[in-house]
C-alpha cells in the first residue's frame, strides 16, 4: 500500500496565492485571503513565509521551477543536437508561457492594478534571470566544448530573450528557431587554423 503524501502547508499556501492572483490580481491576495483559501489561520501564513513580498518571491520561484522542467524537456528529446534541443527548449517554454494563468494574470495586469508581481520579472529579475541563466548554461555545456565565458553569454542572450518575449509576445512563431539556430552559431567549435 502505498502512502499519499499531501502537499505541505508552505506549497499550500503558494498554491492558494497563485489561484488568488489568477482570480483578483496580487492587488487581492492578502495574508488574510490566503489564510481563508488555504483554511488556516493568518498567523499561520506568516509562520510558513514572513511577508507577503516573500510570497511573490517564492510564487514566481514556483512557476519558475515548471518552466525549467520544460527546458530540461526540451533538451532531454534532443541530446545529440544542439540546435534542436534549444528550439524545442525555447518552442516549450512559450507553449507553457502561453496557457499559464498566472503568467497571463502578471502580464496582462493594466496599469494602475496594483501589480507588484511585474518588477520580480522585470527589473528585480536577477534571481530569475541566475536561475535560468544557470540551468541553460549546464545544458548547453552537455554539447559543445568551447568556453564557459561563451556558454554563459549565449545562456544570458536565451534567457534574457525569451523571457522579454514571454513578457511582450508577439504573434511570430519564429522565436525557438530562431534561438536554436543562434545558439548553435554561437556555440560551434573553433576549429584550429
Amino acid at each position: 500500500m502505498t502512502a499519499v503524501i499531501s502537499p505541505s502547508t508552505a506549497e499550500r499556501i503558494l498554491a492558494a496565492a497563485a489561484q488568488v492572483t489568477v482570480e483578483s490580481g496580487w492587488s487581492g491576495v492578502t495574508m488574510a485571503a490566503i489564510a481563508g483559501r488555504v483554511g488556516v489561520s493568518r498567523q499561520t501564513v506568516y509562520n510558513e513565509w514572513g511577508s507577503r513580498e516573500r510570497v511573490a518571491e517564492a510564487m514566481v520561484l514556483r512557476e519558475l521551477a515548471a518552466f525549467l522542467a520544460e527546458v530540461d524537456a526540451g533538451f532531454d528529446a534532443f541530446p545529440d543536437d544542439l540546435e534542436s534541443a534549444v528550439t524545442e527548449a525555447v518552442r516549450r517554454v512559450c507553449v507553457l508561457a502561453a496557457s499559464n494563468p498566472l503568467l497571463r494574470a502578471i502580464v496582462t495586469a493594466t496599469h494602475g492594478a496594483g501589480t507588484e508581481l511585474i518588477p520580480l520579472l522585470t527589473t528585480r529579475a536577477d534571481v530569475v534571470i541566475a536561475t535560468a541563466r544557470g540551468r541553460i548554461g549546464d545544458r548547453l555545456t552537455a554539447y559543445v566544448s568551447t568556453g564557459s565565458d561563451t556558454v554563459g553569454v549565449v545562456a544570458d542572450v536565451l534567457v534574457r530573450t525569451v523571457l522579454s518575449h514571454v513578457m511582450q509576445p508577439d504573434s511570430t512563431d519564429d522565436l525557438p528557431r530562431a534561438m536554436g539556430w543562434l545558439a548553435g552559431r554561437l556555440l560551434v567549435e573553433d576549429v584550429p587554423a
